[in-house]
């Protein structure tokens, strides 16, 4: 293809090597609408496209940083990692999987939790990171949420926790399934307690999560067009060989369908859990 070698400047046109370089990260496409944003506006408006409100996916710091009083985040149990106790093996060892994701998410597993002030009030409060393996629960994403309803009991404090995971890890086989009944049980003696949960539904909520401590709050909160439920769309389409409703699935349904209580916005989650805590605990 000599046309590819042919130079396409003409005479006492100097080739020119300068180039406009962007910094990585500066800016970033919508998902939604196809957007470019410049990454601090992004941030300003809290992680949401100003062109659609389309919600980007966070991390856990994230959400405790514009959730709760600015520096009143102290984590809790922060030395929990995950075992093998399967000894399972796909394209490589679990172990090895934990240690790669655990450098690439700059996390221990796929929960951070700690107590906190929201508004004054001490609260105890968690987050899925879903860059850690999907945000999927086993037996390290269990414990810590359990043992965050157990502190919540102890100190009287309200719990909240945000979701954001594709369900329960495969790796820990039924060591993972537990974690369903573990954190239920854990939420009814919260109950008994006369504890508030409040549980936040972000994108996506989906598996064992679902099916377990993500709907059981006293009040649960969805953030916009937020993707909830079991299995996915597509396999029940599949199972069921019928066409899935419009917005099936998503947060709107869900509150059409009386599955959530409120969809709130990301800038105004903060405010709407000042107050469903404060009348909760009044």
């Amino acid at each position: 293809m000599v046309w590819f070698k042919k130079d396409i400047f003409s005479k006492g046109e100097e080739k020119s090597d300068k180039s406009v370089k962007v910094p990585q990260g500066m800016w970033i496409k919508c998902d939604s609408c196809g957007e470019i944003i410049y990454q601090k506006e992004l941030e300003k408006n809290f992680d949401v496209c100003p062109k659609c409100s389309h919600h980007f996916r966070i991390s856990a710091r994230r959400r405790m940083e514009i959730t709760l009083d600015e520096g009143s985040f102290r984590e809790l149990f922060i030395d929990l990692e995950a075992g093998d106790p399967l000894g399972f093996v796909d394209q490589k060892t679990y172990k090895d999987r934990i240690k790669a994701t655990q450098a690439k998410a700059g996390e221990k597993d796929a929960f951070i939790c700690g107590e906190g002030l929201l508004d004054g009030r001490k609260v105890m409060a968690g987050s899925f990171e879903f860059s850690f393996m999907g945000g999927s629960m086993g037996s390290v994403v269990g414990e810590k949420i359990t043992s965050l309803i157990e502190t919540g009991i102890e100190l009287k404090a309200p719990v909240i926790v945000f979701s954001a995971s594709g369900g329960a890890r495969m790796h820990e086989g039924i060591f993972s399934l537990m974690q369903m009944a573990k954190t239920s049980a854990a939420l009814a003696k919260l109950r008994d307690a006369a504890v508030p949960y409040v549980s936040v539904l972000t994108d996506p909520t989906t598996g064992g999560v679902t099916a377990s401590f993500a709907m059981l709050g006293d009040v649960i909160v969805a953030e916009p067009k937020a993707l909830i439920g079991f299995a996915g769309p597509r396999v029940i389409a599949e199972t069921i060989k019928q066409k899935l409703p419009e917005g099936f699935q998503r947060s709107e349904y869900l509150l059409e369908h009386g599955m959530v209580d409120m969809i709130v916005e990301r800038k105004n989650m903060r405010q709407a859990l000042i107050k469903i805590t404060a009348l909760l605990t009044a």
